[in-house]
């Protein structure tokens, strides 16, 4: 099976649209800086924090829970503007948000066996310093908070996951299968990228990858495509093969595009947005942060990636989720949460040293 440029690539982009991704460019810079009112960007813009979007796309429905997060999370306009009055305000929402909710989220989670009663004393213990680092405006201790107030609230949403939230279809028995999710290290030249990949919303194209981390398959490889405000993609072995070789069957073990959109139960297989005319459609995980992992696949046929990826490095405010050339085309299936500064070292002469699964291996199942 030959692929363009001996590689198994995410298709250039035509030379019309290098084109207006320069223009846009040149716009950009030559519209004037708005006022200090309008500085703050305006609704429905897309989500490029890769925990905010993690967080959305567990299987969870607590609403209690769901507001908090998305309280929280909000904050970050405010912040960028020093809005520090509105920041007080939304730390002493957030407290009564808790004060009003926390019993229907003991309730829930009591209800599915779970016990977040010393997770909800420590938030209770937290927002009250939130609002105290807000009326001091007390950047670097508000931002300490958030972090930590969100990592309580992520970690709430993920123990009130049940199992796992659809069946995967039988004709794809024979792939591994991550159902949960996973964080696996990448050790590079460059430095370490840790990365958290979600088999609840792309369980066989993240379960291909943490099986081919664990069989020691990236170990050593380099990136053999790496362009600035782009991709950086890697997975191409030695030798003839353009991916993995089942040493089992012998042959090339290939994964089906899997993309799920959150009015569906289940994720869309071998169909692009194209193909099903979802021209502004939002995938559960969108490529939209910087650092979104992509599984490639050659031009001419959606069903062929075995095991090359990419890392997306484009600029998401000008590139947003559902109107950038990725989505719906490729699948994501999860995102670089801790190495930025790495991601902006790497480039073609690196190389991936090793890769590790730092934990959730156990979510890992060799087939269906």
């Amino acid at each position: 099976m030959a692929f363009p440029g001996s590689t198994l690539p995410l298709p250039r982009l035509p030379a019309l649209w290098r084109w207006c991704w320069s223009l846009t460019l040149v716009l950009v810079l030559l519209i004037p800086l708005p006022q200090p009112a309008a500085a703050a960007l305006p609704a429905g813009d897309p989500v490029t924090d890769p925990g905010a979007l993690l967080r959305d796309a567990l299987p969870v429905d607590q609403r209690q829970l769901r507001d908090l997060q998305h309280t929280m999370e909000g904050s970050s306009i405010d912040l960028r503007a020093k809005r520090w009055s509105r920041l007080t305000k939304r730390a002493r929402r957030l407290q009564s948000l808790l004060n009003k909710g926390g019993a229907a989220i003991q309730a829930d989670a009591q209800q599915r066996g779970v016990d977040v009663e010393e997770q909800l004393e420590r938030l209770g213990e937290l927002l009250p310093r939130l609002e105290q680092a807000a009326a001091q405006e007390d950047r670097t201790a508000f931002l300490a908070l958030r972090a930590q107030i969100l990592e309580l609230i992520g970690s709430m949403e993920a123990d009130l996951v049940q199992g796992f939230p659809f069946s995967i279809p039988q004709q794809y028995d024979a792939l591994p299968r991550l159902l949960g999710r996973a964080q696996v290290r990448l050790h590079t030249t460059a430095g370490n990228l840790v990365t958290v990949v979600d088999g609840y919303n792309a369980p066989l194209t993240a379960g291909a990858f943490v099986d081919l981390v664990q069989r020691g398959f990236y170990d050593g490889l380099g990136f053999n495509r790496a362009e600035a405000f782009y991709i950086l993609q890697t997975g191409d072995p030695e030798g003839e093969a353009d991916g993995f070789v089942d040493p089992r069957t012998r042959q090339l073990r290939t994964v089906p595009l899997e993309i799920r959109i959150a009015s569906e139960e289940q994720p869309l297989y071998d169909l692009t947005f194209e193909d099903l005319g979802l021209f502004k459609e939002t995938p559960v995980l969108p490529f939209s942060a910087r650092g979104t992992m992509g599984w490639a696949h050659s031009g001419v046929a959606v069903d062929d990636g075995s095991s090359q990826f990419f890392i997306f490095l484009f600029e998401p405010e000008l590139t947003p989720a559902g109107l950038n050339l990725i989505d719906g085309r490729f699948a994501a299936f999860g995102y670089v949460v801790e190495g930025a500064d790495v991601l902006d070292k790497l480039t073609s002469t690196d190389r991936i040293l090793d890769a590790t699964v730092i934990s959730g291996a156990e979510n890992l199942h060799a087939h269906g």
